[in-house]
């Protein structure tokens, strides 16, 4: 079945996530968009899904992946995330390597995720830019709902183990965290050279797609989304934000409960994750899922990541269900967590993560609760077309 200009889910429990308590009634989609919600009179030319029996929840949302620029099943073929020759790689983009037809794009509508932001990978001080787009519903620059969402950044273990053996800064987080301020201030120098040349091409600098780059960063129009696990790693990405002016996502952020008070007082958001597995090196040793609700109960807006491939896609909903059982959060809230709070953080919250009227049709149908391992997703529905399954 495909969906045609106009939709209805009847008969469905809804779980809008813009308020708590689900609602009984039907959703209407009309041209991708959700038109009505609640007790709604359904067009007579509408495509009906009835879900009776089933729940309505927004398309689920990560907002940490890898997914198209890290090929399941493939090697250096499909190998696309790090440009491991230069520690300072700003100028890149995620968007020119994700390949849509990549199978982890079919495995996250699989599971109802219908949102990721994809980023270049943690080897490098500045990694590129990231980008949000839709895991279904055409070629890739129909699914792209931002085409910058961030620079990515990183500190910690991954910079200093690929370029210590290349005998290279940096080889130490001194190292990471100077080359950091370097290129934020090259930037700033670049940014002044086009304001003091103004109208005049003769004294416009020659372009510097490095320090271009960062320019949506150091105006507040885009954050760094930095990669950093350890606490001190945390604290000097804070430290460095705060220097420059600039705002910042906690990308993984495994010790940012270790201390709560900066993080708190930074105001930044965290996306928190990958929290299930074995911890695969020093800097994940503290890892702990008792972070989401720590850092949740303290103000912080909290999202998860699998972080995919290091988790597999599908398992941001284990993830959820993981930390409603290990740490006691409210159901609700950890809904939020993959929804609102995610969508927030990307900054596409008018779009995606609620059923509202006037936001994207980015729905998926549960038989069963979704934190349930036993429930299966009946529909998946991206703009008000249904992406999974595919014969629908």
């Amino acid at each position: 079945m495909s969906a045609k200009k106009m939709l209805a889910i009847i008969n469905a429990e809804i779980h809008t996530i813009a308020q708590k308590e689900p609602i009984q009634g039907s959703i209407l989609v009309e041209d991708g968009k959700i038109a009505a919600v609640g007790q709604v009179e359904i067009p007579a030319e509408a495509d009906i899904i009835d879900a009776a029996g089933a729940s309505v929840y927004p398309g689920f949302i990560d907002p940490h992946t890898h997914l198209g620029v890290s090929e399941q099943g493939m090697g250096w073929e499909g190998r696309d995330y790090n440009e491991i020759t230069d520690p300072v790689t700003s100028q890149l983009r995620a968007l020119d390597a994700i390949n849509p037809m990549e199978d982890g794009f079919r495995e996250a509508r699989e599971a109802g995720i219908t949102t990721v932001m994809v980023a270049p990978g943690s080897a490098n001080i500045l990694g590129g830019s990231t980008a949000v787009l839709k895991t279904g519903g055409g070629q890739l620059h129909q699914r792209v709902i931002k085409e910058n969402a961030g620079m990515k950044a990183a500190l910690g273990e991954n910079p200093k183990r690929v370029y210590s053996g290349q005998k290279r800064i940096p080889s130490t987080r001194m190292g990471s965290a100077a080359l950091l301020r370097e290129a934020l201030v090259n930037a700033q120098n670049y940014m002044h050279k086009i304001k003091r040349a103004g109208d005049d091409p003769e004294k416009m600098p020659p372009r510097d797609l490095k320090n271009e780059a960062l320019i949506p960063v150091l105006k507040k129009e885009v954050p760094l989304r930095m990669h950093a696990h350890r606490a001190d790693d945390i604290a000097t990405a804070i430290r460095i934000a705060r220097e420059f002016d600039i705002d910042m996502t906690l990308e993984h952020a495994s010790e940012a409960h270790l201390i709560l008070d900066r993080v708190v007082e930074s105001g930044f958001s965290a996306i928190v994750g990958p929290s299930m597995g074995t911890p695969g090196k020093i800097e994940t040793q503290n890892k702990t899922l008792e972070a989401v609700k720590i850092l949740s109960e303290a103000g912080v807006t909290v999202a998860l990541t699998t972080d995919h491939p290091v988790l597999d896609i599908y398992q941001l909903l284990h993830a959820a269900a993981a930390v409603v059982r290990e740490t006691g959060m409210d159901e609700y809230q950890v809904l939020r967590l993959i929804t609102i709070n995610a969508a927030r953080i990307l900054g596409v919250d008018n779009r995606v993560g609620s059923i509202e009227v006037g936001k994207d049709a980015d729905l998926v149908i549960f038989r069963g609760h979704p934190f349930d391992y036993l429930s299966t997703v009946m529909y998946t529905i991206i703009d008000g077309d249904i992406v999974y399954p595919p014969e629908a």
